[in-house]
């Protein structure tokens, strides 16, 4: 009787405890903050990146390189293994396969060629083949950071073949003279402050870190703690803004009854509210890993003219200018720093050739759209920045150009006046255009769109047709201006 019991206690004990385990399981604290269980080991690989920093800068700073290239590698698969487990594979198969094709084919054409059209291919299948309706963080996420540092490494590489004095300033600083490595290939794409949602950077400068080079203070160990304690303070603001707010201004709000029943400015207001809030989550990451990146010295970007040290070779965001500009271009110049200036390096400034900014222009968006994924609210994101930058720039000109509009605009007492209604404008059509990259699908956005009757098209395409001719009329001909003056 006694031994039965005792086994029931025991039993129950042992369910109570697996109950306990349970509880405190990741899922369950995720479930608890509102998360998933994904999008909290993404944000725990990320602020691991911290005490992996003052690993790197206590034992390793200035010890062998084949030791950093392997610290960072099995740091970064670890990382990419505890997020996504055994499909680790997929980003360790494209990292050696562009090693043997940066050995066998050598500093050529079509080892570029070769190197764009496999890592996109396989980027753009792994798009396909996990797709569902809506944002999921898998193993993709991470590679298409890593496609893009693939295909930048192939073209430094190439242009290190090159006679140097045919390559622009800017080439001459990322091409790759010497020949990389498996290890340093591995390490360069694992490194852990950068794997799992960036920044970009380039082989060389990541080479540089490697070295010991990338300090205030040759010799020593960079002053960077402080700088990096700023950055990781500011994320963690926009962390704690994102959580507190994430369950009362949703997407899935946009596709509700309530949205659609309520009246057209309200549906335009709540939309110009999301539209700033969605961005947090991103601003938040690239705040975090750039304090990572800062605190190993990959951050270090020289001295400004008064020998200060700077810490923005990693920066993905201007916070200031982001919370501050009123205009489109100021966001694109503040949002996804490091990215844009990739896509500007290697794929807008490569279509020299065509001698047409504009539709190089077109082409890079392009290119953006199919890099973030197969659905159409990425097209259709993509389309309307491109028409909205066009547009802003058509307006500043005739604004400038103009010396009714020029005169209006500098009235100081209207000042804020015209701020608040760009900042209106602004972030209402960044709503706009986040709506379809966010919903994904063509049914999801097309109902919101729908909703407010196209608006972001119907403003901007009618401003397309209609500055031309206002242009025309408010601008005086150089003759007149001659006799102005």
């Amino acid at each position: 009787m006694a031994s039965a019991a005792e086994g029931d206690m025991e039993a129950e004990l042992t369910r109570g405890l697996r109950w306990d385990f349970q509880d405190l399981s990741l899922n369950k604290l995720a479930t608890s903050l509102g998360a998933s269980e994904q999008a909290l080991r993404l944000i725990i690989s990320i602020f691991l990146g911290y005490p992996l920093a003052l690993f790197y800068r206590r034992y390793l700073f200035y010890k062998d390189s084949y030791l950093i290239h392997l610290f960072h590698t099995f740091t970064g698969l670890s990382i990419a293994y505890y997020n996504f487990g055994t499909q680790l594979y997929h980003s360790l198969f494209c990292i050696v396969l562009q090693f043997l094709i940066l050995r066998l084919m050598g500093r050529t054409v079509t080892a570029v060629l070769t190197t764009f059209c496999v890592q996109m291919a396989y980027l753009l299948a792994g798009y396909y083949s996990t797709a569902t309706g809506t944002y999921d963080i898998k193993w993709t996420m991470p590679h298409c950071v890593l496609t893009l540092k693939l295909i930048g490494l192939a073209m430094d590489y190439y242009d290190g073949g090159k006679d140097q004095k045919s390559l622009s300033s800017e080439q001459q600083i990322y091409a790759i003279r010497g020949v990389p490595s498996l290890l340093e290939v591995a390490g360069f794409s694992y490194f852990y402050g950068a794997f799992l949602v960036g920044p970009q950077f380039s082989m060389n400068h990541y080479m540089k870190l490697v070295r010991g080079e990338l300090t205030d203070v040759p010799g020593k160990i960079p002053n960077s703690t402080i700088p990096a304690l700023r950055r990781l303070a500011l994320g963690l603001v926009y962390l704690v803004g994102y959580t507190l707010l994430s369950p009362h201004i949703t997407e899935d709000y946009l596709l509700s009854d309530d949205y659609q029943n309520g009246s057209f400015w309200f549906r335009c207001m709540y939309m110009l509210l999301w539209g700033k809030f969605v961005l947090y989550k991103y601003v938040t990451c690239w705040l975090v890993t750039e304090g990572v990146c800062i605190l190993t010295g990959l951050g270090f970007n020289g001295f400004d003219e008064y020998g200060t040290a700077k810490w923005d070779a990693c920066a993905n965001m201007k916070v200031w200018l982001f919370e501050t500009n009123p205009r489109f271009t100021g966001t694109i110049a503040s949002f996804n720093i490091n990215t844009n200036a990739w896509v500007a390096r290697y794929f807008f400034k490569r279509l020299k050739f065509l001698g047409n900014k504009v539709l190089s222009q077109g082409l890079s968006l392009l290119f953006l759209a199919l890099w973030h994924g197969l659905h159409s609210g990425y097209l259709v994101c993509f389309q309307m920045e491109f028409l909205i930058v066009i547009v802003e720039r058509q307006a500043a000109s005739l604004i400038r150009d103009s010396p009714v509009l020029s005169r209006l605009a500098s009235i100081t007492v209207l000042q804020p006046l015209y701020y608040l209604v760009q900042q209106t404008i602004h972030w209402l059509f960044m709503g706009y255009s986040m709506t379809a990259f966010c919903l994904f699908t063509w049914d999801k956005w097309m109902k919101v769109y729908k909703s407010i009757y196209f608006l972001g098209h119907v403003f901007f395409l009618s401003l397309l047709l209609i500055l031309p001719y206002v242009r025309k009329v408010m601008v005086p001909r150089k003759e007149k201006l001659k006799k102005m003056e």
